[in-house]
């Protein structure tokens, strides 16, 4: 039996049905590290399943695994004896869903060259206009309005203004500063990468939209929770108070910015942790879903 009438209403209920479950469930907040996982295993799990949704269209009376051998012949390999001859159907299978990886792979290397540069210009215009602060870690801005934020990277810099350094207290600026560290020691320039790419190529998917708004929102609250090991509630959220005019550059995060309003609500209302049987059942799931399209597509055998 062809998968593709699976596959096809796997895809759908994962590009479509699937965003607005975690839009209306109230555990993300409370685990925003462990959401963003999920968003980005639900759009590998769509990448895949539209891959070899492609691919089983292409070919409706081929297995998945007779058509992997005539994968591997058209790509040069001996596979033995009995592969099938590449035809129409066959390069039109292969090309597809190769076509979909090759978007996806290009993408992301588009989105992380192109913010490395971004951030190249922008250090070389710091170095001209800012000095360095032992004391903070940071290069600070002769600048009259509260502003922080980091550029990552190979070389990771931590940007504040002078406003910031006298309007805030040490403790507020420690936060900061810890929150800001916490967006360069986890990389999330990549993890944002990642979605712009999938944004990029299935860009009307609502999963793709909401995704990309949502993971960089949780990026914040992963940096949040960071800067709350060392610093109190309101300290914090006094902090970000100060900071919520600041707009970062391209390719950088900023303390502040639109979402902050909804971080201040999380930081000083309650933040009752997910149940760790919660937590390890929406882990298990974050793990399974980009197999799943696999299993559909080539289900094991019985018997």
């Amino acid at each position: 039996m062809n998968a593709a009438p699976v596959l096809a209403g796997y895809t759908v209920a994962v590009g479509f049905v699937a965003p607005q479950l975690m839009l209306r469930s109230s555990w993300p907040y409370r685990a925003p590290a462990l959401a963003a996982a999920v968003w980005h295993a639900l759009a590998v799990s769509f990448s895949i399943g539209a891959a070899l949704f492609a691919y089983n269209l292409a070919m409706p009376t081929e297995h998945l695994h007779v058509g992997l051998v005539g994968l591997l012949h058209s790509c040069g390999l001996d596979v033995g004896a009995g592969r099938p001859d590449p035809d129409t159907a066959d390069r039109l299978a292969v090309g597809v869903p190769a076509a979909v990886g090759i978007a996806l792979a290009a993408g992301f290397v588009f989105h992380v060259v192109r913010a490395r540069r971004a951030r190249t210009r922008h250090r070389e215009a710091l170095d001209l206009v800012g000095r360095h602060s032992t004391r903070l870690c940071a290069t600070v801005l002769p600048y009259d309005i509260p502003a922080a934020y980091c550029l990552p990277g190979r070389h990771p810099r931590i940007v504040i203004s002078d406003a910031t350094v006298r309007q805030l207290t040490p403790d507020q600026l420690g936060a900061v500063l810890a929150h800001e560290q916490a967006h360069i020691a986890g990389r999330h320039h990549l993890v944002l990468a990642a979605v712009e790419t999938f944004h990029s190529v299935f860009r009307r998917l609502p999963l793709a939209r909401h995704a990309r708004e949502q993971t960089a929102l949780l990026l914040e609250m992963i940096a949040d929770d960071r800067a709350l090991r060392r610093h109190s509630d309101e300290v914090l959220a006094t902090a970000m108070y100060e900071m919520a005019a600041t707009r970062a550059p391209k390719g950088a995060f900023a303390a502040g910015g639109h979402t902050v309003l909804i971080r201040v609500k999380r930081v000083l209302g309650p933040r009752k942790a997910p149940h760790p049987a919660l937590w390890g059942c929406v882990a298990a799931v974050a793990m399974a879903i980009p197999l799943l399209p696999l299993l559909v597509a080539c289900p094991p055998a019985l018997g």
